[in-house]
Order: structure tokens, then sequence, then C-alpha cells
């Protein structure tokens, strides 16, 4: 038995990729970002208590 000739179906790819909006959560760019600039806060301030208190922040919070 042989097969009949079935035509080959071609379908139009899309041309552009569609604008989603990009989630305030997870890890995405704005996440990274925002987490970074915390970081950078964070350590300034853990700097500057050091320097104030003359102590390292581990005995400025009692934990050394």
């Amino acid at each position: 038995m042989t097969q009949g000739f079935q035509p080959k179906t071609t379908q139009s790819q899309p041309t552009t990729t569609p604008k989603l909006e990009e989630p305030k959560f997870g890890f995405n760019e704005y996440a990274e970002r925002l987490n970074g600039r915390a970081a950078m806060i964070g350590f300034a301030l853990t700097l500057l208590i050091e320097y104030v208190t003359g102590q390292g922040l581990l005995s400025w919070l009692g934990l050394n």
C-alpha cells in the first residue's frame, strides 16, 4: 500500500515579539538592581557604624 501525497503545510512565523511587562519579583533585572542597591547601602552603613562607635558590627550588636 502506498501512502497518499500530503502537501507540506507552512505556518507563518511571527515577525515581532510581544512586549510583556516584566514582573516586579523573582530573578529579574529590577529585583537584582534593587538588591544591589540595598547591599551597597547596608555595607556603607556598616562602615559608618564601625567608624563612629570604634567597634565592629558584631560587638556593636552585642554578639561578640
